[in-house]
C-alpha cells in the first residue's frame, strides 16, 4: 500500500485505493467500470495515477450517466489528486448541464454539444492549472488526461458520446472484430495495430475544429488545454461493446494481437459480464505493459 499522511488526511485527501469497480444498466446498455493500479506502481508502492468516476444526474428517462477517467502526469507525486480532481470538476460541471445535455443528445446536436462540452472539459483544466500555482508546482506536474463517456438512460437514444483530451483509446466490438474510433489529433496519423478504423459509420460527427461557444459555456473564455480536444457522438447498435480505456489498455490493446483477440472472444457474448468477471478480464497481463488500467466497456442490448 502507499504510505499515508495524517495531515492530508485532515484535508479530506483521502488515500487511493489498488482497485475500484462499477457497473450499471440503463435503457439498452449495460456498464462496466474498472481501474487497476498498474504492476510497476504496485510493486514500488506508489498509489494509482488513474481515476475512475461514474455517476448518474437525474433520473428515469432523463437521467445521464457520466463515465470520467483520468490519467495523472507520470513524475508527479500529486499525480492521483490532480487525476481525482479533473473527474471530481467535470463531473459538477457535466452534472449542472445535464438536463441541457440530454436534450442535445436525443435532438442530435452534435455541433452544439462538441462546443459545449469542449468548453466545460477547458475549464476542469483551467481549474488543475489554478490548483498547480496554489500548491507552489508547475502547472505540467498538476495536470491529467481526462476521458470522459455520456450514456442517456433513454431506451429510445442509442447515442454515445466521447470526449476528452489526452493519450488513450476509444474502440468498439462489432461483429466479433475491433474498430479503432479514437477521434483522431489534427493532422495526419495512420493507423497501427490489430484494431481497424471503423468504416461505414455515417452517423458519426467529428468535427476538426470546435464550434461557436455553447449553452454550457462559463461567462468568460478560459484558456485552451495544452492537448488537442476529442470528440466523437456515434450510434450504437445492437449487440456493440464500446470500450472507453486509458493508455495502460490502450497500448497493449492496439500493439499486441493476443490481447485484442482474448477480449473480443470473451465479450463478444450477448450477455455482459459480471463484475468479478470484468475485473478478471481487465487484469490480463501482457508482457511489457505495467501502468494502470482504467476502462469503462458499454454492451448495447
Amino acid at each position: 500500500m502507499p504510505g499515508g499522511d495524517p495531515e492530508e488526511l485532515d484535508e479530506g485527501d483521502e488515500p487511493v485505493p489498488d482497485t475500484v469497480l462499477d457497473g450499471a444498466r440503463y435503457g439498452t446498455c449495460t456498464l462496466r467500470a474498472v481501474s487497476l493500479r498498474g504492476d510497476s506502481p504496485r510493486y514500488r508502492g506508489e498509489p494509482r495515477r488513474d481515476a475512475l468516476l461514474t455517476v448518474r444526474f437525474g433520473s428515469g428517462d432523463q437521467a445521464l450517466v457520466l463515465v470520467a477517467a483520468a490519467t495523472g502526469a507520470r513524475t508527479s507525486p500529486q499525480a492521483h489528486r490532480a487525476a481525482a480532481q479533473a473527474c471530481r470538476w467535470i463531473a459538477r460541471a457535466v452534472g449542472r448541464s445535464h438536463s441541457r445535455l440530454v436534450e442535445d443528445i436525443r435532438a442530435g446536436r452534435r455541433g452544439e454539444l462538441k462546443a459545449g462540452l469542449h468548453r466545460l472539459t477547458d475549464r476542469t483544466l483551467g481549474k488543475l492549472r489554478a490548483a498547480a500555482a496554489e500548491r507552489g508546482v508547475e502547472p505540467e506536474e498538476y495536470t491529467a488526461g481526462l476521458r470522459c463517456l455520456l450514456l442517456p438512460a433513454d431506451p429510445e437514444c442509442r447515442v454515445r458520446v466521447f470526449f476528452g483530451v489526452g493519450a488513450g483509446g476509444l474502440f468498439r466490438l462489432r461483429g466479433g472484430a475491433w474498430q479503432d474510433i479514437e477521434p483522431p489529433a489534427p493532422g495526419p496519423a495512420p493507423e497501427t495495430g490489430p484494431a481497424a478504423p471503423a468504416e461505414g459509420d455515417h452517423l458519426t460527427l467529428d468535427l476538426g475544429v470546435p464550434g461557436p461557444p455553447g449553452p454550457y459555456a462559463p461567462a468568460s473564455p478560459p484558456e485552451p488545454p495544452r492537448e488537442p480536444f476529442r470528440f466523437r457522438a456515434s450510434l450504437a447498435r445492437p449487440g456493440d461493446v464500446l470500450l472507453m480505456c486509458t493508455q495502460g489498455l490502450a497500448d497493449p490493446l492496439r500493439g499486441e494481437a493476443e490481447l485484442a483477440a482474448r477480449l473480443a472472444g470473451q465479450w463478444s457474448d450477448a450477455a455482459p459480464p459480471g463484475l468479478a468477471a470484468f475485473l478478471a478480464d481487465a487484469q490480463t497481463r501482457v508482457k511489457g505493459y505495467a501502468d494502470d488500467r482504467t476502462a469503462a466497456a458499454v454492451w448495447e442490448a
